[in-house]
């Protein structure tokens, strides 16, 4: 069969800098072809030269048959495309964001209900056509989203990152959909930086700095990484010995998951032994299978140079209770965001606050942070509590939120000073603490720019500099690596756990159910009420079952939120 899409050797360059070099692939349909790289590797702009929205600088790439530059319209005819940020109109709701799509899409007004309701059906937002679109969940405007993609069914389905800012309920519908699409015939591209996305597509494009650096079956990739994958299990401190096997050069990565640290080898590297990491007597180092990411960073070991250590402020919290939530209780109207919920979080502890879009969890941070009032219980941070002496408590504790919060028409030097003076820094110390910060997170080439025009890892670096430049003793972090990639993904997991190792208590949020095995407990919040407490093993043995006997932790998850929809049933 044909390709939908051909490139062959493309290039684009904005100013001095190159997002594709000489990138050649072919798109097939009937499959999902996974577009995959790190932040600035090409995708959007591969994607948008697919779409016919962007001109090549050199090479040719051609659509169902429709040369890019000189053909664009039969290209628009033949494709659906959802771009990276929500591109439908908010103020209007379900059903007048489809009309507009039908009729941009020129669908003859007869059609209007019947494919409106095939595509509300498929995309289970019968129910919501009046809503507005702005007030629907994360999940459910992706949805929506690809919906209006699919009013004229496309021979080419463009999806730029849909799956950001998703929860693992909702993210796994929306490959059922374009799974089911993919088997009648439909060609779909699929940009992500979740690798474990790759992992479900037929085949994938591997791109780093522009460039292609595997084409294939995402397995075949993940096979030739076989025997270098290890794990240690049974010691005392994971953190410590996650660190100890990141100073190791045979060591291209290491990771806390669950009880136990992930390694992945340098070529023909054998493990450490675990007396090399741990002096725990009862500590194991055991091969496990490679999985996409191991290969993924293992391809791009030249790029995961050592992590700038924060400095430190000689802070600890202390020991005992740090965060406390007894009965806390939040309505807006007769709706209850929040539903008597009960947990606690120790010094130098990192808790995790995992579930659906709209389950609660911001709602909640903003209690525990004098951010919101609550309706009923209680919310103490540090002894404090918040519903008398919340300015007090805001001093101890740093808050990163889940939107880019920041100024955008400010640069990110004005953002740190600007914050750094809410926080009573001055002086010297002012001036150290902004330099740290800047050399820390690799923000000296971008100081004068402003923060709105960055891209979206150094967003959420200037995010974190400023929530924990004052040296905070609880943070509280809403969804803070929401979208980025595994590279910066391990860099902000690698500051926050040395906060934790001098007693900062860390408080995350996050839909991206791997790194929520790096927290030392989790809650899972659904529909306002606490579905699930523990640590990450002991959330997977609690979801255990006949048909589900070795869950991820994205597994249970699922398990433990259907079970709570069975038991509301009942």
């Amino acid at each position: 069969m044909e390709p939908l899409a051909v490139i062959r050797e493309v290039g684009k360059r904005f100013g001095d800098t190159t997002a594709l070099d000489h990138v050649s692939a072919a798109i097939p349909a009937g499959q999902v072809t996974g577009l995959v790289g790190s932040d600035g590797a090409g995708k959007t702009t591969l994607v948008r030269l697919l779409a016919g929205l962007l001109v090549p600088d050199g090479g040719d790439v051609a659509v169902c048959g429709h040369d890019s530059v000189t053909a664009t319209a039969g290209i628009h005819a033949a494709i659906g495309y959802m771009p990276q940020r929500f591109g439908l109109y908010e103020d209007l709701s379900v059903i007048q964001n489809l009309s507009l799509y039908a009729d941009l899409r020129g669908l003859a007004p007869e059609e209007h209900r019947a494919t409106f309701d095939r595509l509300l059906g498929f995309s289970g937002l019968s129910g919501f056509e009046s809503r507005l679109a702005g007030k629907l969940s994360g999940g459910m405007k992706q949805k929506l989203g690809l919906a209006c993609a699919l009013i004229a069914t496309p021979k080419l389905l463009l999806l730029d990152e849909p799956s950001v800012g998703v929860d693992p309920v909702s993210r796994r519908e929306l490959w059922r959909m374009v799974h089911g699409l993919a088997e009648t015939g439909v060609g779909v591209v699929w940009s992500t930086a979740y690798l474990d996305e790759a992992e479900r597509c037929h085949s994938v494009l591997l791109l780093d700095r522009g460039k292609l650096l595997y084409d294939g079956d995402p397995a075949v990739l993940t096979g030739r990484f076989a025997g270098r994958s290890f794990v240690v299990r049974g010691m005392a401190d994971k953190r410590a010995v996650q660190a100890a096997a990141r100073a190791r050069a045979d060591v291209a990565d290491s990771l806390i998951q669950g009880a136990g640290v992930r390694l992945v080898m340098a070529e023909k590297a054998p493990p450490p032994t675990a007396t090399e990491l741990t002096d725990s007597p009862g500590a194991t180092v055991e091969p496990i299978p490679p999985r996409f990411e191991d290969a993924f960073v293992a391809l791009l070991e030249h790029r995961n140079a050592a992590i700038p250590a924060l400095p430190s402020w000689g802070r600890h919290s202390g020991s005992g209770t740090v965060v406390e939530a007894k009965g806390l209780t939040r309505r807006f109207g007769d709706f209850v965001a929040v539903d008597k919920i009960d947990f606690a979080v120790a010094a130098g502890e990192i808790f995790g606050l995992l579930g659906p879009n709209g389950a609660g969890k911001s709602t909640t941070f903003r209690m525990l942070c004098g951010l919101l009032p609550p309706s009923g219980g209680e919310a103490r941070t540090a002894g404090i509590d918040l519903a008398t002496a919340a300015p007090q408590a805001r001093q101890r504790l740093g808050y990163m939120s889940q939107k880019f919060s920041l100024y955008s028409d400010l640069s990110v030097r004005q953002n740190l000073n600007f914050f750094a003076g809410v926080y009573g820094l001055t002086g010297a110390h002012r001036r150290d603490t902004i330099a740290r910060m800047i050399a820390v997170f690799g923000l000296e080439h971008m100081i004068d720019q402003n923060a709105g025009g960055l891209p979206l890892g150094f967003k959420q670096r200037l995010a974190l500099a400023a929530a924990i430049m004052h040296g905070p003793d609880i943070l509280f972090l809403d969804e803070p690596t929401s979208g980025v990639d595994p590279l910066v993904r391990r860099e902000f997991w690698s500051h926050i756990n040395a906060m934790a190792a001098e007693g900062v208590s860390v408080l995350v949020t996050t839909h991206f159910l791997d790194e929520a095995e790096y927290c030392d407990r989790i809650g899972i919040v659904y529909r306002g009420r606490m579905i699930a407490l523990g640590a990450p093993d002991a959330i997977k043995t609690e979801a255990r079952s006949a048909t589900l006997p070795d869950p991820s932790l994205e597994d249970a998850f699922v398990a433990l939120v259907e079970r709570a929809d069975r038991e509301e049933a009942s």
